[in-house]
């Protein structure tokens, strides 16, 4: 992480993003301690921004608070991923289908330019990239779906989504590349057909699931 030698008025959410940027790229092994000298010596802030940020990561679930240790990064459980990618299955496969049936004529358009920028992301050597416009392309969905709620419940999880995907965007044994179900996500969508706007989303999310729990649960059993 590089350090920040000024402080702008939005310095909190730049050590916010930072940080959770070095979560999820495992610049921070899970279970690692999180020490607040050693982070406002990197970073050059106060101790009080990185409590702030240490308690905001916290209720994203990317940090825990271990008694007698302190902050830690939060370690990935394929049973709790189970619950993440379940929670997804839902609300995901039924705002693709309800955007299949109730877009608006200027969305597809929308949808075409959020996925050129994943596209085009993916042959970039910055991952962060892809997580950005992965998380656009899907809130584009639940925004034209109407499912605002829905959207609210996966924000709330974009940290451990981001983590996980970042986990699974190297896999070698997916079943197709992420970009590839995108696709045929966005074809679904653009020709009104829900059923194949549920199920595209469907196999996008058991593939992703597979490979998480493949990973997971070998990390586990080394544990």
């Amino acid at each position: 992480m590089l350090k920040i030698e000024q402080a702008p008025q939005t310095l909190r959410d730049i050590v916010q993003e930072r940080m959770r940027a070095a979560i999820i790229e495992g610049h921070f092994e899970p279970g690692q301690r999180l020490v607040e000298r050693t982070l406002c010596d990197e970073l050059g802030v106060s101790r009080t921004v990185v409590r702030e940020t240490i308690r905001y990561l916290e209720a994203e679930g990317l940090v825990e608070l271990i008694p007698h240790k302190g902050p830690v990064v939060a370690t990935l459980t394929w049973d709790k991923t189970k619950q993440i990618y379940d929670i997804r299955l839902l609300l995901e496969s039924e705002a693709a289908a309800a955007c299949a049936t109730n877009q608006s004529e200027p969305f597809s358009a929308l949808l075409s330019a959020a996925l050129e920028n994943l596209c085009a992301a993916t042959h970039a050597p910055n991952r962060d990239g892809i997580l950005q416009a992965t998380t656009r392309f899907y809130e584009l969905i639940f925004q034209e779906a109407g499912h605002t709620v829905a959207l609210e419940i996966v924000q709330r999880l974009n940290g451990r989504i981001s983590r996980l995907r970042f986990l699974t965007l190297a896999a070698k044994d997916r079943d197709q590349p992420g970009i590839a179900h995108m696709q045929a996500i966005h074809d679904a969508i653009v020709a009104g057909d829900a059923e194949g706007a549920k199920k595209a989303v469907q196999r996008h999310i058991a593939d992703a699931s597979r490979t998480a729990e493949s990973h997971l649960t070998t990390t586990e059993q080394d544990s």
